[in-house]
């Protein structure tokens, strides 16, 4: 079993930041990647960033890519997620989640097969 707990998320203006984590625990020895998706009411959850673990691949969405960094801390099991100058368009409740199938397309949602409960990002205008 793994378990993930993000963190890190709350109410921020428009053109703000904030810093979401996503800490790892229980049987890791295979992890391949870890990724962030993202989900507003009423729509299906999407793809936002993912990397591999140990060769520190990174994809992103189109809606993020220049504003959102992900990374990795292979340490700590921990997998951040930068995100600058952000929007109300952004505002969702992000979920962060551990595939460990070696050659999936990261941006899928059937790639992973843990998840995390998910956090608040709510960005006022």
């Amino acid at each position: 079993q793994v378990r993930l707990v993000e963190s890190g998320g709350g109410l921020v203006q428009a053109g703000g930041f904030l810093r979401l984590s996503c800490a790892a625990s229980g049987r890791l020895f295979s992890m391949d990647a870890m990724g962030w998706f993202r989900q507003i009411p009423g729509k299906e959850r999407e793809f936002v960033s993912a990397v591999t673990w140990v060769a520190v691949n990174t994809y992103y969405a189109d809606s993020v890519k220049g504003r959102f960094t992900i990374s990795r801390d292979k340490a700590k099991n921990t997998v951040y997620l930068q995100m600058n100058s952000l929007t109300p368009e952004d505002t969702a409740v992000y979920y962060c989640a551990a595939g460990f199938l070696y050659g999936n397309d990261w941006t899928r949602i059937g790639s992973y097969g843990y998840w995390g409960q998910g956090i608040q990002v709510t960005v006022s205008s």
